[in-house]
């Protein structure tokens, strides 16, 4: 298999990660006989250095024009003076706009051997929740106005949803039930917002067709609680764009750390958009400490969904599996009795267990 991936090192440590998950990826091409063309894109704070744009034209067309696009990570304080369309988390909205990719699936897996914050007896069984995020619509893609009123400012966001905008990511997310234990909860506030109201009518309706899938519900207030108090006893989290934010960041805090997530962003196609959640963190850029392992999970995540390949997936999952059975460990989730590596020992590790 031939596939063409756009590739946007991003800032901070994004080209860092990057490198690990183009290693995995030659690694994945050398075994299983594929080849993968690289195609080196701008996009964040440095796509603002280098042309004055966090999003060129160039790049626009490479992520519409390629298979699938891997992305590192955006932003930093260095571009705070930028004006709000011109900031670099712009990129990431314009992209996902212009792919369309409305459905953003945050797996939030804890390996054995790595330390959560939260106590055994609450963690339980384990934890393995996949959160299915709106990303296309609502709030963030709203109007967002500021005014004067009545001598004092006033700043008004719109939520705005359709009915077909929550059939499509809700299709996504209760076929994703159907695979793993049949168990669907919509994260909403339908007590107070009309957008969370229509959310529950359509999954009420569409439910009917699935019916081996339990579906249940929630506020997003009270799910934000048991995300800390019974999280192994969620599996797939159904949500709005921002709710689905702020979990997923919340759930990503329960797993070690941050660097251990991955991302895809899926539309109607098989091109997908795939990333790790965290950010460019510049603090610790060019140090080689980074947590690679959440671009690599991503990198299996484009292998499943975008070329197929599901047993090229796997033996990504499988390297990192062992990767950390054989106490190997980044800064992030070192512990006294394993093997502190840097990011890229990381990523030549990884590659050896493939």
């Amino acid at each position: 298999m031939q596939k063409s991936i756009c590739v946007i090192e991003g800032d901070g440590i994004g080209p860092e990660v990057m490198a690990q998950a183009i290693k995995v990826l030659n690694k994945v091409a050398l075994k299983f006989n594929h080849k993968f063309d690289y195609q080196y894109c701008l996009a964040g704070g440095c796509a603002i250095d280098k042309t004055g744009k966090c999003l060129p034209d160039e790049t626009l067309n490479a992520v519409l024009n390629t298979d699938s696009t891997l992305l590192g990570a955006v932003g930093g304080s260095k571009w705070d003076s930028e004006p709000a369309n011109n900031r670099p988390e712009k990129a990431l909205l314009g992209i996902r706009k212009a792919m369309q990719v409305y459905a953003n699936l945050r797996p939030q897996k804890l390996y054995a051997g790595l330390d959560s914050p939260l106590k055994t007896e609450i963690i339980g069984d384990g934890i393995d929740i996949m959160i299915v995020r709106e990303l296309v619509s609502g709030v963030y893609f709203g109007e967002h106005n500021q005014s004067i009123e009545n001598g004092e400012q006033v700043a008004t966001d719109i939520m705005k949803y359709t009915e077909d905008e929550i059939k499509r990511v809700s299709k996504v997310a209760f076929e994703l039930a159907v695979k793993r234990s049949g168990s669907l909860l919509l994260v909403d506030k339908a007590n107070v917002l009309a957008t969370s109201k229509l959310w529950r009518s359509v999954v009420e309706k569409m439910a009917k067709d699935y019916p081996t899938v339990n579906v249940s519900y929630m506020y997003v207030d009270n799910c934000a609680m048991q995300l800390i108090k019974k999280p192994s006893k969620i599996d797939v989290i159904l949500t709005e764009n921002m709710f689905g934010d702020i979990l997923s960041d919340e759930a990503s805090a329960l797993i070690g750390s941050i660097g251990m997530s991955g991302s895809a962003s899926l539309g109607d196609g098989k091109r997908g958009f795939y990333e790790a959640i965290h950010g460019s963190a510049p603090d610790i850029a060019g140090k080689d400490i980074a947590n690679p392992i959440g671009m690599i999970l991503s990198v299996a995540m484009m292998l499943r969904h975008s070329f197929d390949l599901e047993k090229e997936a796997a033996s990504v999952e499988k390297a990192i599996d062992l990767f950390l059975q054989n106490g190997y460990r980044t800064q992030d989730i070192m512990k006294a009795d394993n093997t502190l590596v840097k990011c890229s020992e990381a990523g030549d590790l990884i590659c050896e267990y493939i």
